[in-house]
């Protein structure tokens, strides 16, 4: 009988059965090494990790331990660009050509800021197949999608714009800060709150990086996403192929993968830096005397903006601007006031207006899933809100 995974870090007394939850996973799942931190009206009331940063099992997950969050990371994005629009200046009602001139070319002169932000401006794919080593060549991915031509007309559709994102709404925030998208969130966001997290992280943190461990094979599911995944033909395979970096084995945990700037996929980061950031925006986007976005821009930001069928992922999809929203098979607690972003594999980080909470959940062993929910989050969730 496997020994039960010893868990470190801090719990007030109310969650334990959150701690309990957080353990029984290591047992019920495969999960090597895993952290969980929950904000709730500002503070950190569980605040936990466990296991192996790697898949030999040689290296503890430690208080430290940063991981690739994936699409998690587009959370963060998003708030960068909520945090300029309200300070006015960004509007997201104004094309994106008024910040990037290059970008009006082949029919995208209407394409407005919100239209990327809810993955609406039809860039999920390229037309023609990039090459590898495109994921870290921030200038050709610009340039490549500044010159495409939409797959349908920006603002009648939406679909998972999986990594074309980052450098769309990233760039959007370069040209009118001056600043690349890791370095705002950083000057602007990261530093001033002490969270820990990086878009483009430095090799002197490597030696606290856990491995990225990727998922299994898809055979044995037969959700629609899933089918999709697996036709080469189909415009999902080519929107989450492209660019094909992540694909390609050995590519992820590698210093040019960590290194570069990819907003839409490569933040680094703890649990306790995401929690923080969604408490903040749990309480109207201020916490410890630092506001990161503004009341308005916040209402605004988390408004829906299209559910339905989603050209990408096929399934119903629920987006406000930048953050997910709840709806049928993604579930983020019992509550209706809840947004934030997850990511490949099993990370994600949310929000809840009601309760006041924030929550971060990284870890290192992706999981197969033909849902978009992780197996992992829902026996968090439910222990969480049956202790408040």
């Amino acid at each position: 009988m496997q020994a039960a995974t010893e868990i470190h870090g801090s719990v007030d007394v109310r969650f334990s059965g959150v701690e309990d939850a957080f353990r029984e996973n290591f047992s019920r799942f495969p999960e090597v090494g895993a952290a969980l931190c929950v904000y709730v009206d500002g503070k950190p009331l569980l605040d936990i990790w466990g296991g192996h940063a790697d898949a030999a099992r040689t290296r503890t997950w430690e208080r430290d331990t940063l991981v690739n969050v994936w699409s998690t990371t587009k959370g963060i994005t998003a708030t960068c660009a909520h945090r300029l629009a309200g300070e006015g200046k960004l509007d997201l009602d104004a094309p994106v050509a008024k910040y990037w001139p290059e970008f009006a070319q082949n029919g995208k002169e209407s394409v407005l800021v919100r239209h990327l932000l809810c993955h609406q401006a039809g860039l999920s794919a390229t037309h023609e197949p990039l090459p590898p080593g495109s994921a870290c060549d921030w200038q050709f991915m610009t340039d490549t999608l500044a010159a495409e031509e939409p797959r349908w007309e920006p603002g009648t559709k939406h679909g998972y714009h999986a990594f074309t994102y980052g450098w769309l709404v990233g760039e959007v925030i370069r040209r009118v800060t001056g600043k690349t998208p890791g370095t705002y969130w950083r000057e602007e966001i990261a530093d001033p709150l002490g969270l820990d997290f990086h878009i483009g992280i430095g090799p002197e943190h490597d030696s606290r990086i856990a491995d990225c461990l990727q998922a299994a094979s898809l055979e044995d599911l037969s959700g629609p996403l899933v089918k999709a995944m697996q036709d080469p033909m189909s415009f999902t395979f080519r929107a989450l192929t492209t660019p094909p970096d992540p694909f390609i084995p050995g590519s992820i945990n590698t210093r040019e993968w960590r290194g570069a700037e990819i907003p839409a996929a490569n933040g680094h980061g703890t649990a306790r830096a995401v929690a923080k950031l969604y408490a903040a925006l749990s309480l109207g986007g201020e916490i410890d005397g630092f506001r990161v976005v503004s009341e308005s821009a916040l209402a605004r930001a988390t408004t829906e903006q299209c559910y339905g069928p989603d050209e990408v992922l096929i399934v119903p999809m629920r987006w406000s601007l930048g953050y997910g929203l709840a709806c049928e098979g993604v579930y983020l607690g019992p509550n209706k006031n809840t947004f934030g972003h997850s990511g490949a594999g099993g990370s994600l980080g949310y929000a809840d207006r009601d309760a006041r909470i924030g929550f971060g959940y990284t870890m290192n062993q992706m999981l197969p899933s033909d849902t978009l929910s992780d197996r992992r989050w829902r026996p968090l969730m439910d222990a969480l809100y049956a202790a408040l």
